[in-house]
C-alpha cells in the first residue's frame, strides 16, 4: 500500500467553539497520538483529508502525515461526522510502525448476483457489513468482498468462509452469520383468508 501525503498544523486553541472556527474555514480539528507519546491537537485540510480517503484504499489508508515538519505513519483512527450532513467533523490519527500488527474495521461488500436465489423468489440478507480484522499497516485491505452469485436457498456465509490477503486475521467468532439465503416469504393463513374475505367483500365494479 502505498503511503499517501497529508500535511497537519498543530493548533493551540481547543474546545467547541475553536473547532467551529475551524470547520468553517475548510479544515478539520484532530488529535495524532500512539507510541506513548503525548497527543497532539493538529488541523487537516477539509479537501486534502477527503482526497487522502478517497484512493482504493479507502478510509484505511497508509499516511505520511506531516505535522510541522514532523513525519508520522499513521492511519486515520476515527471520524466524527455530522449527524445530518455527514461531513467529517473530527479525525484521530494512530501513528503507527510499518512492522507493527494492528486492529482496525474493514468494510465487508457484497459482489454478484444470487441468480438462483432471486429466481426461486428468495432473497439474500446482508447481516455483517463491517468486520475487525488485524495485520501490518501496509496489508489493510481497502474492503473485504464477498461472492454471492453462487449461493442458493438456505445458504449462510460465515466469518470463516471470508477469503483475505495473505497476512491478514479476521477477528470475532468464525461461525457468525455474515450473509443469509432466505426462502420465498410465506403467507400466514390469517393474511391470506384476510385478503380472501377483502376481495369477496369489494362491490362488483
Amino acid at each position: 500500500m502505498a503511503e499517501i501525503t497529508l500535511v497537519a498544523e498543530v493548533r493551540n486553541e481547543r474546545g467547541s467553539r475553536a473547532s467551529r472556527r475551524l470547520l468553517a474555514d475548510g479544515r478539520i480539528p484532530g488529535v495524532v497520538y500512539g507510541h506513548g507519546d503525548e497527543p497532539v491537537a493538529i488541523a487537516v485540510n477539509a479537501r486534502a483529508l477527503r482526497a487522502a480517503l478517497s484512493t482504493e484504499a479507502g478510509v484505511n489508508a497508509l499516511l505520511d502525515l506531516d505535522v510541522a515538519g514532523d513525519r508520522h505513519l499513521a492511519i486515520a483512527r476515527e471520524l466524527q461526522r455530522h449527524p445530518v450532513r455527514q461531513t467529517v467533523s473530527h479525525v484521530d490519527f494512530q501513528v503507527v510502525r510499518r512492522d507493527e500488527v494492528v486492529a482496525v474495521e474493514v468494510a465487508v461488500n457484497l459482489v454478484g448476483d444470487p441468480l438462483d436465489v432471486t429466481r426461486a423468489g428468495g432473497a439474500v440478507e446482508h447481516l455483517v457489513l463491517a468486520t475487525q480484522v488485524r495485520a501490518k499497516p501496509a496489508d489493510i485491505p481497502s474492503a473485504i468482498e464477498v461472492d454471492v452469485s453462487g449461493m442458493v436457498i438456505g445458504d449462510t456465509i460465515t466469518l470463516g468462509d471470508l477469503v483475505v490477503p495473505r497476512g491478514v486475521t479476521i477477528e470475532g467468532d468464525p461461525e457468525t452469520a455474515v450473509v443469509v439465503a432466505h426462502p420465498p416469504k410465506v403467507q400466514s393463513g390469517d393474511e391470506a383468508g384476510g385478503e380472501a374475505a377483502s376481495s369477496e367483500a369489494s362491490p362488483e365494479s
